[in-house]
C-alpha cells in the first residue's frame, strides 16, 4: 500500500518518477486563464481565515457541500467562517476519488505543511494550522504568488473595464510576477440578456462612441481592445453556449441592432446572427493583434432557478450542454480561414465527448504562423479530474501531437488553486511514462524532459508571446 500522497503521489512507473522530479516540479508556473482579482493582487491582500481563501467564491467545493446536504447558511450564507469550515471537512472526508480531495491536501501540505487528511474530526486542528499560517506576512496574495512559482497570470476582464489595478500592478517594481488582461467580451456580444442595451450605453460611454449601428459597435470595441493591447493583453476569452454561425448582411445586422436597442425581443435566429456577426469581427481584430482566441462552450447556465434568483449566478448550479454543434464551430474557422484571418485558437468543450471532434478539428486548420495554432484546451471544469485530464491528453495524441500542447490553466479564483498545475503535471508524467515502459515511445531522459517542461511551460509562453525566459 502506498502512502496517502507521498512525494510520489499519481506516479507509478520510474519514468514517471524521472520526469515528474528532475523537469515538471522545478519548472515555473504560468496561467494563462483564472479569475483572481487583480485587486487583491494590488493591494496584497491577507486573509483573516482559511475560509476566506478556500470557501469564498469556490462553487466547486458549494456543490460538493449541498451534494452532502448542509444548509446553505453554512455555505454561502451567514454562518461563522468556523462553522462553515466545519461543513466542508466534514464533506471533504466524503469525497474519495473527487479532484477536490486531491487538491484540497495538496493545498494542506505545500502552503501550510499538513501531512494528515482534513477530516471533521481534523478540523479544528487544520483550522488553527492554516490561520496561524496565513497570520505571517509572507502568506499575502503575492507572498502565495511568489511561493508557488508564478511568473504571470492573466485575468478575466471586460471590455469597460478600466484596468485601474492592473496599471497599479505594472508599475510597482517591487512585484516581479506579470499580471496582464485578458479580454472578456460575452456581455458586448450577448444581445438576449436583459441588460443589453445598458451595457450597450456602458460601452458606449467609456468608448467614447455612439453606438446605434454595428459600424459603431465594432468601433467601440477596436478602441477598447486597442487600450488593452496597450495593457499588455495577448488573449481572450469567450464563455458561449456553443459557437454560432448564421450569415447575415451589414444592413441586417444594423436592423437587429437597433430592434434590440429599442427594446424588442429577438428571434432566435435574429440572435444568432448578430452574435456571429460579433464573432467574425472579433476573430479577424484578435489574428490583427496577434491575440490568442480561447472559445469555452458546452455550459448550460444556472439550471436551478430558485437558486439562482435568490444568490445568482457563478453560484455552483451549471452543468455539461449536450448537443454542441460543431458543425457550426468548424464554419466560423473556415469563415475566418478564407479570409486568413483565422487568429491562434484554443478550443475547450465541457463535454467530454467533444474531445475526437476537436481532436479533428483542429488538423483542419493548422498553418504555419503558429506552432500548435490550433489547440485544444485542458480538461475544463467538471473535467479537469485525473480521469478527464487523462481522456483529453490520450484523445490529443491519438489525434494531434501532444508535444505542442499549451498545457495546465487554473480557471479559479484562488491565491491557493497553483497546486492544480502540480496535479496536471503529475498526471501528465504518469501519462507519458506509461508510454514508454509499455515501449510505445523510447526512453531519451533529454528529449522527454524537454517536452515535459514545454507543455508544463514554454509551449504556452511561446503561444501567446509572453515576454518570458523559456525553461
Amino acid at each position: 500500500m502506498k502512502k496517502f500522497m507521498d512525494q510520489d503521489f499519481l506516479l507509478s512507473t520510474e519514468t514517471a518518477k524521472i520526469l515528474y522530479h528532475e523537469y515538471a516540479e522545478k519548472t515555473p508556473i504560468l496561467d494563462y486563464h483564472c479569475h483572481i482579482n487583480p485587486q487583491e493582487i494590488a493591494e496584497d491582500r491577507h486573509f483573516e481565515n482559511i475560509t476566506q481563501v478556500w470557501l469564498g467564491g469556490d462553487h466547486y467545493k458549494w456543490r460538493q457541500m449541498r451534494s452532502n446536504g448542509v444548509e446553505e447558511r453554512y455555505i454561502t450564507g451567514d454562518a461563522s467562517d468556523r462553522e462553515k469550515f466545519q461543513k466542508w471537512a466534514e464533506t471533504l472526508e466524503k469525497a474519495i476519488g473527487n479532484p477536490l480531495y486531491h487538491w484540497s491536501h495538496l493545498e494542506l501540505k505545500q502552503y501550510f505543511g499538513y501531512e494528515g487528511d482534513l477530516n471533521g474530526d481534523t478540523a479544528e486542528e487544520v483550522w488553527n494550522l492554516c490561520n496561524e499560517k496565513l497570520a505571517q506576512p509572507e502568506m499575502s496574495a503575492r507572498g502565495i504568488m511568489k511561493a508557488s512559482g508564478v511568473t504571470l497570470i492573466c485575468t478575466t476582464d471586460d471590455p469597460i473595464d478600466d484596468l485601474r489595478w492592473h496599471k497599479v500592478i505594472k508599475e510597482d517594481e517591487t512585484f516581479d510576477i506579470q499580471v496582464l488582461p485578458a479580454w472578456r467580451p460575452d456581455r458586448a456580444v450577448s444581445i438576449e440578456k436583459p441588460d443589453f442595451a445598458d451595457y450597450t450605453k456602458q460601452l458606449a460611454e467609456v468608448a467614447g462612441v455612439e453606438i446605434k449601428t454595428f459600424a459603431d459597435w465594432k468601433c467601440a470595441i477596436t478602441k477598447r481592445m486597442e487600450f488593452f493591447n496597450e495593457m499588455g493583453c495577448k488573449a481572450s476569452d469567450h464563455g458561449l453556449l456553443y459557437i454560432p454561425y448564421v450569415e447575415a448582411t451589414e444592413e441586417e445586422i444594423d436592423a437587429i441592432l437597433a430592434k434590440r436597442l429599442g427594446g424588442e425581443v429577438l428571434s432566435e435566429d435574429e440572435e444568432m446572427k448578430f452574435k456571429t456577426a460579433c464573432m467574425l469581427y472579433l476573430g479577424k481584430e484578435y489574428k490583427r493583434l496577434d491575440w490568442g482566441m480561447q472559445l469555452h462552450f458546452g455550459v448550460t447556465r444556472n439550471n436551478n432557478t430558485k437558486m439562482f434568483n435568490k444568490i445568482g449566478a457563478d453560484t455552483g448550479f451549471d452543468g455539461i450542454y449536450n448537443r454542441v454543434p460543431i458543425t457550426e464551430l468548424a464554419s466560423y474557422l473556415d469563415a475566418l480561414c478564407k479570409e486568413d484571418k483565422l487568429p491562434k485558437t484554443v478550443l475547450y468543450s465541457l463535454n467530454p465527448t467533444d474531445n475526437a471532434s476537436i481532436g479533428t478539428l483542429l488538423g483542419c486548420f493548422q498553418e504555419s504562423d503558429a506552432v500548435g495554432k490550433i489547440q485544444q484546451g485542458s480538461a475544463w471544469w467538471f473535467n479537469d479530474h485525473k480521469t478527464g485530464m487523462t481522456e483529453q491528453m490520450i484523445s490529443l495524441a491519438n489525434l494531434g501531437l501532444l508535444g505542442n500542447f499549451i498545457g495546465m490553466l487554473t480557471d479559479s479564483r484562488s491565491f491557493l488553486s497553483y497546486t492544480r498545475h502540480e496535479y496536471f503535471r503529475r498526471i501528465l508524467c504518469e501519462l507519458i511514462g506509461q508510454f514508454v515502459e509499455n515501449g510505445e515511445y523510447p526512453w531519451n531522459q533529454e528529449r522527454l524532459g524537454t517536452m515535459v517542461k514545454n507543455i508544463s511551460y514554454n509551449n504556452a509562453a511561446r503561444y501567446f508571446g509572453f515576454t518570458l525566459e523559456t525553461v
